[in-house]
């Protein structure tokens, strides 16, 4: 499932490609005929993300939601379009771009009371400007501090704070060398607070580089002399799907374990319990 900052991504490629122009809007897939019938030829006003979530405006017709889900994804191109497959949900195209949406687990037209009611239910998002400069570290802190949930399962609850999955929790616990067993409510403000702004500054980078790099400069392949990463997911990371490969930082062997419903991986030493 892609984390925050690929929406936040989509959101610009939108508000880039589309915002303040005349769009036709289909579905050849049929799915999403009748809304797409009252937003053909209508004018694309904004795209903003929150969390995994994203939402295209249209003035007074409303607000399209979109949730990839685990199958999920959007394609860009310029023109001529070519003839859309019957599995694209939902097609936007202007005068300079078009974009396929496929196989998506949302993907509604929504009014601005129901897309408030989807923010309301998220927790604060590191990749929102009105979070990062409000409260959005203290209401998260809010929240994990009272609970004697996991951390590590906590960072995945999408209602304590938004955007944020695998790759991106099992990596900032290593770099904070928080064991990921440890209870919301063991977590300090001081370290909630450090957690909190590494996750600003490591999924802006995702949105600027469209990968996921965690590792400090100390420890890049160039300056360990170590091979890069292969890996679909790319990017270079400390723990992220390196199970029982040796610890950039102690040698020891990185585990793997279920949680929450997701593959977990962390160093025993770097992270002790």
């Amino acid at each position: 499932m892609p984390e925050g900052h690929t929406i936040h991504r989509l959101a610009a490629e939108h508000r880039g490609r589309f915002q303040d122009r005349t769009v036709a809007v289909s579905s050849p897939q049929g799915k999403f005929s009748d809304a797409a019938a009252l937003l053909d030829g209508t004018v694309l006003t904004g795209a903003e993300a929150h969390g995994k979530h994203l939402f295209l405006g249209f003035g007074a017709a409303g607000w399209v939601h979109v949730h990839l889900g685990l199958f999920g994804k959007y394609g860009f191109g310029t023109p001529p379009a070519p003839p859309p497959a019957d599995t694209v949900r939902l097609r936007l195209a202007g005068r300079d771009a078009y974009a396929d949406l496929r196989g998506p687990t949302t993907c509604a037209l929504i009014a601005d009371g129901e897309k408030d009611a989807v923010h309301e239910r998220l927790g604060p998002d590191p990749l929102r400007t009105q979070d990062v400069e409000g409260d959005g570290a203290e209401r998260a802190h809010r929240r994990i501090s009272r609970s004697r949930t996991s951390i590590a399962a906590l960072l995945l609850d999408q209602k304590v704070i938004a955007g944020v999955g695998n790759v991106y929790r099992a990596e900032v616990l290593f770099r904070h060398g928080i064991d990921p067993y440890r209870a919301g409510r063991d977590i300090t403000r001081t370290e909630w607070d450090a957690i909190w702004a590494d996750l600003v500054d490591l999924m802006r980078d995702g949105v600027r580089t469209n990968r996921i790099d965690t590792v400090r400069p100390a420890h890049t392949p160039e300056a360990m002399g170590r091979p890069p990463r292969v890996d679909d997911h790319g990017g270079e990371v400390y723990v992220y799907r390196r199970a029982n490969q040796p610890c950039h930082l102690c040698g020891g062997e990185i585990r793997t374990a279920d949680l929450a419903a997701r593959n977990l991986f962390w160093c025993p030493t770097c992270q002790p319990h």
